[in-house]
């Protein structure tokens, strides 16, 4: 069995193309899930409706395959999601058509494929980026990341008892401040003097 979903990002947009593809494939209306809703949100009840209504041997059909998910990557877990459990996915308009379904035809096996490594140097590409950037700020003295949630005083007494000899475990008894975080703010030690030299 088909089943239909179509998704516009937002109430003002129309769905009219995409519900007039899906009817020209003889999908009834009432086995066409809808959305008006952005993709970067999970809250897609329409989707996870479709998803649930689909069995083993159905085929969620879509006009274009970004009305499934917020990246690449998204959609393709979710048509590998979709397979774990023998349904099918087909798309109606793309330039790379995509029929999850007919796993005789190589041609669909490939557009899958082809999707994985559009997926991967997306997420290659994202990656990069977000290093890029971080590496920009931090050479202007930005700070990057989450802020700190160390209190500074409790931190220069950490100090202090580092430098008193105190072990790790010590500190952390003594300021709450845990483990990892002591790692990663107490300052480093000087480097102890090796000779007489000043």
């Amino acid at each position: 069995m088909d089943i239909g979903y179509a998704r516009v990002s937002t109430a003002k947009q129309d769905l009219d193309r995409q519900l007039d593809a899906l009817r020209a494939e003889g999908i009834p209306a009432k086995r066409i899930y809808v959305d008006k809703k952005s993709g970067s949100t999970t809250n897609r009840p329409g989707l996870h409706e479709a998803l649930d209504h689909a069995r083993d041997g159905d085929v969620i059909v879509v006009h274009t395959l970004d009305r499934l998910g917020r990246t690449v990557r998204d959609t393709l877990n979710l048509i590998h999601d979709l397979a774990t459990r023998g349904v099918g996915v087909r798309n109606l308009a793309d330039p790379i058509r995509v029929d999850s379904a007919n796993t005789e035809d190589p041609m669909s096996q490939l557009a899958v494929v082809m999707l994985a490594l559009f997926g991967q140097m997306e997420r290659t590409y994202a990656i990069e980026r977000a290093a890029h950037a971080r590496a920009v700020a931090t050479s202007k003295g930005k700070r990057v990341g989450r802020p700190s949630v160390v209190d500074p005083t409790k931190l220069d007494y950490a100090v202090h008892l580092r430098d008193e000899g105190l072990s790790i475990s010590q500190i952390v008894e003594k300021t709450g401040i845990t483990r990892s975080s002591l790692y990663r703010h107490l300052p480093p030690r000087p480097p102890e003097k090796l000779t007489a030299a000043e």
